[in-house]
């Protein structure tokens, strides 16, 4: 079957990008910023003080408010090895289902749990109280990487509002990254058959070194930064 292809009109995405940003975007990161759910490293009450499922309901509650169509979510857990134990941290899965005729499947990820943060930080800031200053946005997860969801829900919107053939999406977003991701791969072969064989993946986490351009990169584990 041959897939269709169409160009997505940068004026048009621009339009929705905007009308959604101050409402939907940046209110839902602040939003998410306040919740303190910090990685199970440091956290020794990770799994039992709700403060995860706190973060993942907010979430959800404004990936709902977009009303994208064909969405679905499901919660993914490991059960524990004895009696007693808690299950894993949970991996959350959405799947956006595919325009007719198209075939591939796109997976992207993101996490949920944030790095640890020590105060005070600069005078007038705080890790759990979200702040814009100069055009910038501060607050602990922001970036790294409560973005991850907004910004892949907000481009499938955007997509969808066109017309456009859009191939099967799956959003997987992990609670344990900060932690060195001890589950995935268990959790992760627990949710194949859901997520399925991926065409190429994005992963939603990484940096950048200015404000001026889109920064992609194409390999980051297995490297080592050395100053000499």
């Amino acid at each position: 079957m041959v897939e269709q292809t169409a160009r997505i009109d940068k004026d048009k995405t621009l339009k929705t990008v905007s009308d959604l940003w101050d409402s939907w975007y940046m209110a839902g990161l602040m939003d998410f910023i306040r919740i303190p759910n910090l990685t199970p490293l440091v956290d020794a009450e990770y799994k039992t003080n709700g403060l995860l499922e706190k973060a993942i309901d907010l979430v959800d509650d404004y990936v709902n408010k977009l009303e994208i169509k064909g969405i679905s979510r499901e919660i993914f857990k490991i059960p524990a090895a004895k009696e007693g134990d808690l299950p894993s941290n949970p991996l959350i899965v959405y799947v956006i289902e595919p325009t007719e005729g198209q075939e591939r499947n796109i997976m992207l990820y993101g996490h949920l749990d944030k790095q640890p943060y020590e105060e005070p930080w600069d005078e007038g800031l705080s890790p759990t109280d979200p702040v814009i200053k100069d055009g910038r946005l501060y607050g602990r997860g922001g970036s790294d990487d409560g973005y991850a969801v907004f910004s892949c829900m907000l481009a499938v919107k955007a997509a969808q509002e066109q017309g456009v053939p859009m191939p099967r999406v799956v959003m997987v977003l992990e609670t344990e990254e900060e932690s060195g991701s001890d589950d995935l791969i268990a959790l992760l072969k627990a949710a194949e058959p859901l997520i399925q064989e991926p065409d190429c993946c994005f992963c939603m986490d990484s940096g950048c070194l200015d404000y001026k351009q889109l920064w992609v990169t194409s390999s980051l584990r297995g490297c080592a930064m050395v100053d000499v």
